[in-house]
């Protein structure tokens, strides 16, 4: 199945994310973040997004660690709901386009029974006319034989009179 990718509008992955809108622009400008345009819309891509936010944290825990810092449990509570939140909404887009590609397929596995079903039909139909239409030759050729011999009988008569 081809890689399929989840876009946010911007304004809600600010909020799931916990971050500032400048930050997220930064990471977007620095390639970090996959987003697109359109109109006046910016959407990011929420896998990469993770992938961004996992990034920051570790560098984050890491740099904390070397100087000795006690880490922030809210920080890092808040930092793996946000990551939880994004993840489940990655979850769900791709749960809601396998759902749309069963129906796809159920709808066109319908379509092709039915096409299979008015072909066998249309196939019986034609069954039906070549039957027929050989049974009005073979008639045909019986009245021809009929009238032939009746005007054979005819000019007969007419000969010996």
């Amino acid at each position: 199945m081809e890689n399929t990718t989840t876009w946010v509008e911007l304004a809600e992955f600010v909020k799931l994310s916990g971050l500032s809108e400048a930050k997220i622009t930064e990471l977007i400008n620095e390639g970090g973040i996959k987003s697109k345009k359109e109109g006046d819309k910016t959407f990011v891509d929420a896998t990469s997004g993770v992938g961004a936010l996992v990034k920051k944290v570790e560098s984050n825990l890491v740099s904390a660690d070397m100087s000795g810092k006690e880490i922030d449990p809210v920080f890092v509570e808040k930092t793996i709901s946000t990551i939880l939140g994004l993840h489940d909404k990655v979850v769900a887009a791709k749960d809601e386009t396998i759902s749309a590609f069963k129906n796809e397929n159920s709808f066109l596995k319908d379509a092709l029974i039915s096409m299979q079903e008015v072909y066998d039909d249309d196939k019986k139909t034609m069954e039906t006319l070549r039957a027929e239409l050989e049974r009005s030759r073979e008639e045909i050729e019986f009245m021809k034989r009929k009238y032939r011999l009746m005007w054979g009988k005819v000019t007969d008569m007419t000969e010996t009179k």
